[in-house]
């Protein structure tokens, strides 16, 4: 396993946690940067840039190394889409900041210093003329406009993705409505060709609330030792990587294995959030491994035991 270099302090969670997922399959296959370099189509110096930090890769270099390290495309692009949000974030917020510093130039007053002499250029015809006391022009007030526009231009795309999304999500809920309509309307014609009365609404709102579809799945922990090692009965899973935002047996095995470990991961619901993500990189604190909060084949190992 390479030694890679500390992330940079100021790095937002949510690009760290999608670099340290690339590190961890770059490792896990055994890649150096050139053939890394070879197998995607950006250059090694390209990769050791996103690697470190410095900027996000492109959503086209992560899903060639994803399909590379036989990992799940889908979840490493949702990181980067959340990674590329927040980059964006901090590149807008960072001229908010406050005033410049002493002897740096503030780049509105450079664009209107390079625009005035555009406008000026005609002063030496109208020289001659005179001209009246008063508040001066306008104009340079005007300069600002483009800077504006720009910055609503830029913000454009992200407003027409953010719509996109609410769409299709709006979409997909009438569609289930639809659906949902026409089988409740089909099964009651049915009910009542048959001669029987319909099932009333009270019994019918009882029977979807204790269906299992309609409960969140339960894990318990059932600790036994077998062959050296900690098994709590929801996976056996010793190299699965499982990170933030994940769900499943494999999580709440985690949560098992680290609750005998002495960390409280909160409730055993086998949802990956930021109480089990703490209690991870407690663990991989005291058990001196690189704390990532990532339950990768280390940490499976530290916590089998």
């Amino acid at each position: 396993m390479s030694r890679w270099k500390a992330l940079p302090a100021e790095l937002d969670p949510r690009v760290r946690q999608l670099l340290v997922r690339l590190r961890r399959l770059k490792d896990h296959n055994g890649l150096t940067m050139r053939q890394l370099a070879a197998r995607t189509g950006y250059s090694a110096k390209s990769w050791e840039r996103y690697l470190s930090g410095r900027s996000v890769p492109p959503p086209d270099a992560v899903e060639a190394l994803a399909r590379i390290c036989g990992d799940d495309p889908v979840r490493l692009l949702a990181l980067h889409e959340v990674a590329v949000e927040a980059w964006r974030d901090k590149s807008a917020g960072a001229p908010e900041q406050g005033a410049p510093e002493q002897g740096v130039t503030d780049p509105s007053t450079r664009e209107q210093a390079v625009a005035e002499p555009v406008e000026m250029e005609p002063a030496p015809s109208d020289a001659a003329e005179p001209v009246p006391a008063g508040p001066p022009a306008v104009a340079p007030d005007a300069e600002p406009e483009p800077v504006m526009m720009a910055t609503h231009a830029a913000e454009g795309p992200r407003i027409s993705r953010r719509a996109l999304s609410v769409a299709l999500v709006s979409g997909c809920v009438a569609l289930v409505l639809a659906a949902s309509a026409a089988v409740f309307v089909a099964v009651r014609f049915a009910g009542d060709e048959k001669g029987g009365a319909p099932a009333p609404a009270g019994h019918a709102a009882s029977t979807a609330a204790g269906s299992p579809a309609a409960t969140k799945a339960a894990y318990r922990c059932h600790l036994e030792r077998i062959g050296g090692h900690w098994y709590a009965g929801n996976s056996r899973a010793t190299n699965a990587t499982v990170a933030y935002g994940d769900s499943g047996p494999q999580v709440a095995e985690v949560q098992c294995l680290l609750r005998r470990a002495g960390i409280s991961p909160g409730g055993i619901d086998g949802m990956f959030g930021p109480l089990t993500m703490g209690a991870v990189e407690r663990f991989q604190r005291q058990a001196h491994l690189d704390v990532d909060g990532i339950a990768g084949p280390h940490t499976w190992k530290a916590l089998r035991g």
